[in-house]
């Protein structure tokens, strides 16, 4: 069966995620229509899919593990809303030339968030304001 994501569909990219699929269950489940692809979807195919919007999902490794999954970072240039999740919010900063910092120790759970720049989403957005702790 070919599947086309429709106008203001969500693609979900699959990082090996177990909850990729409740990922897209859930955007479903909001009346939005959405498609779980593979990490080695490329920036030409997200393209003909027209997605309103991707969700990178989570994943087992960490961007510094040895044959971790890695995606085409060209995705994140083409002005689509890009959400990631665990795994793939490490991947987006990746490749959007970020640094991804190894604590040394796995981490699930609460931590806190410490935003650097006085210029970025984090301190000047009225819906983060005074957050200082993630999940």
């Amino acid at each position: 069966m070919a599947s086309n994501v429709t106008s203001g569909g969500v693609l979900v990219v699959d990082f090996g995620a177990q909850y990729a699929q409740l990922i897209a269950r859930r955007v479903r489940e909001a009346s939005v229509y959405s498609e779980l692809v593979p990490h080695s979807i490329t920036a030409a195919q997200v393209l003909e899919k027209k997605p309103a919007a991707i969700i990178l999902s989570g994943g087992p490794s960490s961007v510094y593990a040895e044959n971790a999954p890695t995606f085409d970072s060209a995705i994140l240039t083409l002005g689509i809303p890009v959400f990631g999740i665990c795994y793939g919010f490490q991947a987006m900063a990746q490749g959007l030339g970020g640094v991804v910092s190894q604590t040394g120790k796995s981490e699930y759970g609460r931590t806190d968030l410490d935003a650097k720049s006085s210029k970025d989403f984090y301190s000047t957005s009225t819906i983060t304001k005074g957050l200082d702790v993630t999940w």
